[in-house]
C-alpha cells in the first residue's frame, strides 16, 4: 500500500487551498474526515499526496494519513472521499526543511560551475550561512545575514536550471530528510 501525506497548520487547518480543520491524532489516529459530493481535484474532496508528491507542495506540518473508499489519482495529488491522520511525521520540520534548502542551492551553485557560468561568491556563502543555521539554529542572525549576502545573486536562474536538472533527486532527498529523517 502506498503511504499518503497530509499537509497542514499544526492545529490540522488546511494549508494549500480547502477549507475545515482536520482531527488530529492523540496517541491513536484522528476521527475519520469525510467529503460529501463527486471527488473533483482542485475542487472537492480531500487532498493527500505521496512522498514523491511533497516536492510540490508546503505546509509547516506533516501527517501520515490514511484513506478508505473512493480516490482519484491527479498529477501530484490523490483526491479521497475519507481519510484520518495517523501521525506526525517528525522529521518534516523547519531545521530539516533548512537543510533541504541548502543542499538544493549547493546543487545549484555545483551546476552552474560545471556549466562554466561564473557564480558569485555570495551564492556559496548565504548557502553556509543558512546551513550553520539550520544546524546550530541561529535563525534571525543567520537568515539576516544569508539574505544580505544573496541579494544580488540571481536565484531564479539557479532555481529553474536546478528544479530541471533536479527533480528526482529533490523529490527523493526531501522524503530521506524531511519524511524518514535520514541524516548526511
Amino acid at each position: 500500500m502506498i503511504k499518503l501525506y497530509k499537509l497542514t497548520h499544526p492545529d490540522g487547518a488546511c494549508v494549500n487551498g480547502g477549507t475545515g480543520v482536520w482531527p488530529l491524532p492523540n496517541g491513536h489516529p484522528g476521527a475519520w474526515f469525510e467529503a460529501s459530493g463527486p471527488l473533483v481535484p482542485c475542487k472537492n474532496g480531500l487532498h493527500l499526496c505521496e512522498a514523491t508528491d511533497l516536492i510540490h507542495w508546503s505546509g509547516p506540518a506533516l501527517w501520515e494519513a490514511e484513506s478508505d473508499g473512493e480516490s482519484i489519482r491527479h498529477e501530484n495529488k490523490t483526491v479521497v472521499r475519507r481519510a484520518r491522520l495517523v501521525r506526525r511525521v517528525d522529521a518534516w520540520n523547519d531545521r530539516n526543511l533548512r537543510l533541504f534548502a541548502c543542499e538544493c542551492a549547493e546543487r545549484a551553485i555545483a551546476a552552474e560551475e560545471r556549466a562554466g557560468r561564473k557564480v558569485d561568491p555570495r551564492s556559496r556563502a548565504a548557502v553556509e550561512v543558512a546551513a550553520l543555521e539550520a544546524a546550530w539554529s541561529a535563525r534571525a542572525a543567520a537568515w539576516a545575514a544569508a539574505r544580505a549576502a544573496a541579494w544580488e545573486v540571481p536565484w531564479a536562474v539557479a532555481w529553474e536550471a536546478a528544479w530541471a536538472a533536479e527533480r528526482d533527486w529533490q523529490a527523493k532527498r526531501l522524503v530521506e530528510l524531511c519524511v524518514e529523517g535520514v541524516k548526511p
